[in-house]
């Protein structure tokens, strides 16, 4: 269906400033750019569009709260390629920005538990990423 021109400018603006307002800054804390490059292209994409919903201040139906935590402060993805399960865990908690906390391949050791290792590194660089916040607020 055609729209008058004048209409369709109106609304191409519109949606231009109001993804220009909401859209926050990614941060990647330690390696996890890296370390979610490294992924396969599916998975990429899938933390991607993940990530790009946390940025308007959306949670995709993927991430779920990363238990621990206190309640949604910490959100994980988890996305199967073949017989292998990935995940990024990312902290869309501060009200100016989103912060990838961690990306790996998760190595089935104990269930589907996230290993005690990859709990204790995501606290820290949760504690990382809050120290960043505080400072950008100064």
């Amino acid at each position: 269906m055609a729209h008058p021109a004048g209409l369709a400018g109106a609304y191409n603006n519109w949606y231009i400033c109001i993804v220009a307002d909401e859209i926050k800054p990614v941060y990647w804390v330690g390696s996890s750019r890296r370390d979610l490059r490294a992924m396969p292209r599916e998975v990429r994409g899938a933390f991607g569009q993940a990530l790009y919903a946390a940025q308007q201040g959306l949670t995709d139906p993927a991430a779920k709260p990363l238990k621990g935590f206190g309640g949604t402060r910490v959100m994980e993805i988890v996305e199967r390629h073949r017989t292998d399960a990935y995940r990024a865990v990312y902290t869309a908690h501060f009200e100016t920005a989103v912060y990838v906390l961690h990306a790996f391949q998760k190595k089935s050791k104990a269930g589907i538990a996230t290993p005690k290792q990859e709990i204790d590194l995501i606290r820290k660089r949760y504690a990382e990423a809050e120290r960043h916040h505080k400072e950008r607020q100064n």
